[in-house]
């Protein structure tokens, strides 16, 4: 078994790596062995370069990490303290600084929760928040997303990050966000998205994992969305505006909080 100085020195995020799984699962019920964990993660990066929003820490650089696509340009992606990732620091920056998720009473609804994000939000007294996943272990609701158990109008807010992808029906999964959204409500939606293609690309007969990684950079990815994104949330109801929230922030900002300039996001709202 890994021990856990090789452990604190992986490239692989815990989530993704067995040897971290199996060790967190032993730290599990040793508090004192969970802080030591991470202590021995961060030490090596203490430093002042970088900044993650998500747990208000600083270090030397992030954690470079890869899962295993060729040429990934996430070497100085994850933070030391809190696994978030470069588009999860920009998602939270956003929802702080661009939005009304901490200043009004808003029932949140957060697909694939990112455990800082869940964290923070949850805490949040303003908010009645949910977050929900058909398998992972930190959402409190296990649902479908194309056939979601709550009755239209019912949330103020939905979070969905890269999860669409994910999705073989990813139509009938946007036309249940819009549904389930009040309003006047607001989805913030994020998927890989490749500006340089008009139209998605997708094939539907690959099944092959190893071929769904290749095409489309990861091995349950059924698509990898190009420009007509915005039309197919239209489509599904929603008013629609790209954000490219990491050039608003200027090139000092963003790289010190390592946000990638490719990282889009798409502001949905319902109409009244």
């Amino acid at each position: 078994m890994m021990s856990i100085i090789e452990l604190a020195k992986t490239r692989i995020p815990p989530r993704y790596h067995p040897a971290a799984r199996k060790l967190h699962r032993k730290l599990d019920w040793w508090l004192p062995g969970q802080k030591l964990y991470r202590w021995l993660r961060v030490l090596p990066y203490s430093g002042n370069k970088v900044y993650c929003p998500c747990c208000d820490s600083h270090f030397r650089r992030f954690i470079p990490y890869s899962i295993g696509i060729p040429d990934d340009p996430r070497r100085n992606g994850m933070c030391p303290r809190c696994d978030s990732l470069d588009r999860h620091r920009l998602l939270w920056l956003y929802l702080d600084k661009c939005t009304n998720i901490f200043r009004e009473r808003l029932r949140v609804l957060h697909f694939a929760p990112e455990a800082i994000i869940q964290k923070k939000l949850r805490a949040s007294p303003n908010l009645e928040y949910t977050s929900a996943d058909l398998d992972s272990p930190l959402a409190m609701v296990s649902l479908d997303i194309t056939n979601i158990p709550y009755a239209e109008n019912t949330f103020d807010v939905v979070l969905c990050s890269h999860v669409l992808e994910h999705i073989p029906d990813d139509c009938k999964a946007m036309s249940e966000l819009y549904r389930i959204l009040k309003p006047e409500g607001w989805a913030l939606l994020l998927v890989p998205f490749d500006a340089e293609r008009s139209e998605t690309f997708e094939d539907p007969n690959v099944v092959d994992p190893k071929e769904r990684e290749r095409l489309f950079g990861q091995f349950d990815h059924f698509r990898v969305y190009g420009r007509d994104f915005k039309d197919r949330l239209e489509h599904a109801g929603f008013s629609v505006r790209r954000e490219c929230y990491a050039q608003e922030l200027g090139p000092t900002l963003a790289q010190r909080y390592n946000a990638l300039v490719e990282v889009d996001m798409f502001y949905c709202t319902k109409p009244t």
